[in-house]
């Protein structure tokens, strides 16, 4: 018998309203259960709203860097549980344990570095137009701050999120992916085992369209932060805009590396494999194109192909592993709908295109590594997230062909250059309309004190990750301090004096 969960909600862990639940499967292995959660509804959401808010106003008086103290603790915690979490993590959303181990990773990182800033903070300070005035700007928490989370990361990104929540002095309502709620269950355990105060972390779990919604429209919800598809995002943009409430999407991407004629094409290659297969090529930062110059790219198909046939598929938790399942059945068949279009679209199938059922992978939701040639960027697989593991080659000409190409979707997170040539290096930095450049890396591998999202349809111009995402979970305060003993007028006042 599976194990049944709970909200928590204002220091407690407590039962659905709704009474309704849902099944957390292993993707890997669809007939076990790796918990039964509760399928909340807006009562639920309203509870934990009630708790944030009231909580709300004792959280900010506490000093930054006694705020900082329970983050630290809270780091302390994530690094001592990290293997047992990224089994966790594994068994709900099927990535290899290489990889949640990460994932984890990532979450004590930025734990790490959000303590940080309980000591920093800064704001600026400035001289005044006039005598004996004193200027200054300050951070002032958001307030209630309601985070929808995906199931890809499911310690990494509600960490990016909760914790710089926190440091800014906000009080938060997580509600993570149905496909991944065990592992936000185990962080925000961390944090209430760190001595968060009741009220000021909450947890309530749920479907989108219920728990999602209801947290999304409560007037007393200062702010959404949201991580998932484009589609979702413009739809949760359109309702905050509405209400004026604050918005933060990060949302999705078709990424591409670019591999010039003068590239280490072996280092291309490991890459290439990386960015298109790691997490199953389930990360708003996976390659999905391969814009290859025509000089280098007979050379580099062959290599790529060879590799990703070596690729071992199965359950993430075997060490033998390298790709593991799709999240779901959904998933699993939007993918092939999408090989099926590129057919239809003319792109070449060099490898795969078909569901993987060897062995034990037929208890599960796996799909073979896909390779196609020949791409354009008319096409649909050139143009839409995809979000599994298939890859398309797009040969070109020159490098300006190659910058033409990258920049041709709505899409504009994250892009790589392989070349040996520091001009052009210097040139695709500059013209790449993309919230992030590696060069001679690949698509992926976001560090935590960098800031992380897109342009274009990947996101909403905010950024998560580094100092920047105190931007989101604060409000600027511009302060003026008088002590002229005089009325002194801005402007009208200095203009006289001139």
């Amino acid at each position: 018998m599976a194990e049944m969960f709970k909200n928590f909600i204002n220091g407690e862990w407590v039962t659905s309203k709704t009474g309704a639940t849902f099944n957390d499967i292993n993707p890997a292995d669809k007939s076990e259960i790796v918990g039964v959660f509760p399928k909340s509804g807006a009562e639920d959401i309203n509870m934990a709203v009630e708790a944030a808010a009231s909580a709300f106003d004792k959280w900010r008086k506490t000093p930054a860097p006694a705020r900082a103290e329970i983050i630290y603790k809270a780091e302390k915690l994530l690094r001592k549980k990290k293997d047992d979490i990224a089994k966790i993590a594994t068994a709900e959303m099927g990535k290899i344990l290489d990889e949640t181990k990460g994932d984890v990773q990532e979450g004590i990182d930025t734990a790490f570095y959000m303590a940080g800033e309980g000591r920093r903070l800064f704001g600026d300070t400035t001289p005044s137009e006039l005598k004996n005035k004193f200027c200054m700007s300050i951070r002032m928490p958001v307030g209630v701050v309601g985070l929808i989370c995906p199931w890809n990361f499911p310690v990494a990104i509600p960490s990016w999120k909760i914790f710089p929540a926190l440091i800014c002095g906000n009080s938060v309502v997580l509600k993570p992916a149905s496909d991944a709620p065990a592992s936000s269950m185990e962080l925000v355990q961390i944090l209430q085992e760190a001595g968060m105060p009741k009220g000021v972390v909450n947890l309530v779990h749920g479907s989108g369209e219920e728990a999602g919604m209801a947290l999304l429209n409560h007037p007393k919800v200062n702010l959404i932060s949201f991580t998932g598809s484009a589609e979702v995002g413009k739809r949760i943009g359109e309702i905050c805009g509405k209400n004026l409430k604050r918005c933060s999407l990060e949302l999705g991407g078709k990424n591409a590396q670019i591999v010039m004629d003068d590239a280490n094409i072996d280092l291309a290659v490991d890459g290439a494999l990386w960015g298109a297969f790691g997490t199953t090529g389930q990360r708003c930062t996976a390659t999905s194109r391969l814009i290859v110059h025509k000089g280098v790219l007979k050379e580099f198909t062959e290599k790529f192909v060879e590799r990703a046939k070596k690729i071992r598929i199965g359950n993430g938790l075997s060490p033998d592993t390298d790709m593991g399942p799709v999240i779901n059945e959904s998933q699993l068949k939007k993918i092939h709908s999408y090989v099926e279009i590129g057919k239809k679209e003319g792109a070449k199938l060099l490898m795969g295109g078909y569901f993987y059922e060897e062995g034990e992978c037929k208890k599960g939701f796996f799909y073979m590594p896909t390779i196609f040639a020949d791409g354009h960027p008319s096409m649909r697989i050139a143009q839409e997230e995809i979000f599994g593991p298939v890859v398309l080659i797009m040969p070109v000409n020159s490098f300006e062909e190659a910058i033409e190409v990258i920049n041709s979707t709505n899409y504009g997170l994250s892009s790589s250059v392989y070349t040996k040539d520091i001009n052009r290096t210097f040139k695709a930095i500059s013209d790449i309309q993309a919230g992030i450049t590696y060069i001679n890396s690949p698509t992926i591998g976001a560090e935590t004190h960098l800031p992380f999202g897109g342009m274009k349809n990947s996101g909403n111009g905010h950024r998560e990750a580094g100092k920047e995402v105190l931007n989101i979970f604060s409000e600027w305060k511009a302060v003026y301090i008088d002590y002229s003993k005089r009325l002194q007028k801005a402007q009208i006042d200095t203009a006289k004096e001139h």
